[in-house]
């Protein structure tokens, strides 16, 4: 996995010196990471990450090896304090190059952890310092940015992934204690076909064009004698790293206000989460307070979404919080939640049916501004294309990881409005790197006031989201799902 000629150029010989050299890599959103910065930052760290193959026990005598952060799932909880400097420092105990992506924060690109970006990789057994201020504030993770391609022992489909809560200068502290879950599947295959479900998804408009695009390509490349292109599926189900009734149950207390901050982990799996007799109430979504919190009986998460909500505990009992999906469920995606004083076998009941709008926690009266610029993007799958594997279009150009181009210049400081179009049948969620940005439509509906990093747009749907180029250098923009962004599904913006 060497540096491309660009990335080496741009980092001037730094990326090999960085992965042995503790201290080259450090900067805060407002500063360039390699301009005049000391050689070391001096004491000790704040914390330490080691990148290692671990044995996980997911369930009873059942280990896992898998690829993980401090010899455990999910990898620790990093607690940062808003506007205060932290230094981390990053161990790669593996003998192949890595990536460590700060998702959701506003860091430069140096140290991002996207090779696309020019991130440099962190070598073999080699160590990297990082200083930095973290933000914004709230629910943020940290996870690899490998390409595993058809390699499902690689990338996100591995256990490399943990949490970070960035505590504002104000916390409103409406709540009694919080309770932190990372959802994830182990075991992937491959397998031919399968539809996604999305009929929980609203506004659910389709829009015409893009369906007729998206299903006559289909049906061409069916017609021509092509199986449909290669999806993943799992056997093992954890939340936290444990099957369903498996490790310790969150206890709780009548009368507590909990507050679940909920990640979904997942290489490519959207998820759900439903408690019996208990609605949510969700505050923040990736990690940004909504601005009308709204009371839900299901949340559904994202590839990489996070959602921070309060259940108020007054239904005593032993309940399963658990995925709507009855195989999963039954294959571990779950948790036990019990109250004080209750015993006995944990009980489970589906929830009536829901929709999951954004604009439920929007501010309908927020005025957006009009953006600056607009951008177009077509989103369009060619199946099987690539020995198999669906190769993923923008604009009708499949990134190119060999010679990673830049796909638009931006200007800082200025707001531009990305229009995106999905001509496929696929949920895509959507990531934009080192910013965050308001959804300002969906499938022709304006919303305004839900900012995020990640946001699922619907098969055949339109969906637009503004943001400001408030930082310098190369940001990356993708499907969140791993056998999406491996297979072209990304590109990148330079802002200068």
């Amino acid at each position: 996995m060497p540096i491309d000629r660009r990335a080496f150029l741009k980092l001037g010989g730094f990326a090999a010196l960085s992965g042995s050299v503790p201290g080259l890599v450090r900067g805060s959103p407002a500063t360039n990471p390699l301009s005049n910065a000391p050689m070391r930052p001096v004491g000790k760290a704040d914390y330490d990450l080691g990148i290692g193959t671990s044995l996980i026990e997911v369930g009873p005598q059942r280990f896992l090896s898998m690829t993980a952060y401090n010899g455990q799932f999910p990898g620790p909880l990093l607690r940062f304090k808003e506007g205060r400097q932290v230094i981390v420092d990053i161990h790669n105990e593996t003998n192949t190059p890595e990536q460590l992506h700060w998702h959701g924060q506003s860091v430069p690109d140096a140290f991002d952890g996207a090779a696309e970006e020019g991130t440099p990789y962190l070598v073999p057994h080699g160590m990297r310092r990082q200083a930095f201020v973290p933000g914004p504030a709230g629910f943020r993770f940290y996870h690899t940015h490998l390409r595993a391609g058809s390699d499902l022992s690689r990338g996100q489909y591995n256990g490399q992934v943990g949490p970070v809560y960035i505590e504002p200068r104000h916390e409103p502290g409406a709540y009694d204690r919080e309770v932190f879950l990372t959802l994830k599947e182990f075991e992937p295959f491959f397998s031919q076909g399968g539809d996604m479900a999305m009929d929980f998804l609203h506004p659910g408009d389709r829009e015409h064009s893009l369906e007729e695009h998206g299903e006559q390509a289909m049906k061409a490349s069916l017609a021509s004698g092509m199986k449909k292109g290669y999806e993943v599926g799992y056997r093992i189900f954890t939340i936290n790293g444990r099957q369903l009734g498996f490790g310790e149950p969150v206890r709780v207390k009548r009368g507590e206000r909990v507050l679940f901050h909920v990640l979904n982990g997942s290489a490519t799996e959207i998820r759900s989460l439903a408690l019996p007799g208990h609605t949510f109430r969700v505050v923040a979504l990736d990690g940004n307070p909504v601005p009308h919190p709204a009371e839900v009986p299901v949340l559904w998460i994202g590839t990489a979404e996070r959602i921070s909500a309060i259940v108020e505990m007054t239904q005593p009992g032993v309940w399963v919080l658990g995925d709507l999906a009855d195989d999963d469920r039954g294959n571990g995606m779950g948790i036990v939640i019990e109250y004080a004083g209750e015993r006995g076998k944990p009980a489970w009941r589906a929830p009536a049916a829901f929709a999951w709008d954004y604009r439920r926690f929007a501010d309908p009266k927020r005025p957006v501004p009009a953006p600056d610029e607009t951008i177009d993007m077509l989103f369009a799958k060619d199946n099987a294309a690539d020995h198999g594997f669906n190769r993923w279009t923008i604009n009708g150009v499949a990134f190119d990881m060999a010679t990673m181009p830049v796909s638009w210049h931006l200007k800082r400081g200025r707001r531009y409005r990305l229009r995106m179009r999905n001509a496929t049948d696929d949920i895509h969620p959507i990531h934009l790197h080192r910013h965050s940005f308001e959804i300002t439509r969906i499938a022709g509906q304006p919303t305004g006031g839900v900012i995020k990093d990640v946001a699922m747009l619907g098969g055949y749907q339109t969906m637009e989201v503004d943001f400001t180029a408030d930082q310098p250098g190369l940001t990356l923009f993708h499907c969140h799902m791993q056998l999406h962004m491996d297979f072209g599904f990304m590109a990148l913006f330079d802002c200068a």
